[in-house]
C-alpha cells in the first residue's frame, strides 16, 4: 500500500472508532470519511462493505480477547476462567451499540462473521477444560454461547441504566450449563464474583 494510501486508511479506522462508539455501528459512513478528510469512494475502496470496516475496527479487539483466552486456559478454575471470558466478550461487544445485533445477523460469507471463527476456536478451548473438569455439561456448544454472549450484550444495550443487567443474565444462563452431579468443587452457577458491569468503558485498538 502506497504511503497516502496508508495514511487514508488508517485515518478512515480511527475515526470510523470514534464515530462507532459515539454513534453506534448502524453510524453514517458518509460521517466517517468526512471526518477522515476523505471521499466516499476512498472509504469503500478500503472497505468495500460495512461489515467490512467493522471487522477492521473490531480487529484489535478480538486479538485482545484471543489473548485474554490465552492467558485463562492457565487458571486453576477452569469454569470461572470461562464465565471471565465470556463476561469480557459481553464487555467488548457492548463498547459499540449495534455490534451485537450485527454479529447476530452478519451472513457467514461476511467480513464480520469471517472474524468470528478464532473467537469461537478460543472460546472452545476454554469450555473444553471446563467440561472436562465436570464443571460444565458435555453437549453445550461454544456457537451458543456466544450467541448468548451477544443476546446478552444487546439486552444490556437496551438498559443503560442497569449496569449489573449483563452479570445477571450471564449468571443465570450459565446455571443451565451445570452438570446434574458436577464433579467438580465449583460450578458456573456460582462463579460471578468480580465480574465488571457490562457497559464498562473499553477503548477498542488504544
Amino acid at each position: 500500500m502506497r504511503a497516502d494510501a496508508r495514511r487514508n486508511h488508517d485515518r478512515l479506522l480511527a475515526e470510523a472508532r470514534t464515530v462507532f462508539a459515539e454513534h453506534g455501528t448502524d453510524a453514517s459512513l458518509e460521517d466517517v470519511a468526512r471526518r477522515a478528510g476523505v471521499g466516499i469512494g476512498t472509504l469503500y475502496r478500503h472497505f468495500p462493505t460495512r461489515h467490512a470496516l467493522m471487522s477492521a475496527v473490531f480487529e484489535d479487539a478480538v486479538n485482545e480477547l484471543l489473548d485474554r483466552a490465552r492467558e485463562l486456559r492457565t487458571a486453576p478454575d477452569p469454569c470461572q476462567a470461562l464465565l471471565t471470558w465470556l463476561h469480557e466478550v459481553v464487555v467488548h461487544a457492548a463498547a459499540y451499540r449495534g455490534l451485537s445485533r450485527a454479529l447476530m445477523s452478519a451472513s457467514p460469507d461476511s467480513a464480520l462473521s469471517r472474524c468470528g471463527t478464532p473467537m469461537r476456536e478460543a472460546g472452545n478451548a476454554l469450555l473444553t477444560r471446563a467440561q472436562n473438569a465436570g464443571t460444565v455439561r458435555p453437549d453445550v456448544q461454544i456457537t451458543d454461547l456466544l450467541r448468548l454472549t451477544h443476546a446478552i450484550a444487546l439486552a444490556s444495550e437496551e438498559s443503560p441504566g442497569d449496569p449489573e443487567l449483563a452479570s445477571r443474565l450471564l449468571t443465570l444462563t450459565l446455571k443451565g450449563l451445570r452438570p446434574e452431579k458436577p464433579r467438580g468443587a465449583g460450578n458456573c452457577a456460582t462463579s460471578h464474583s468480580g465480574l465488571a458491569p457490562a457497559h464498562e468503558p473499553h477503548a477498542y485498538g488504544d
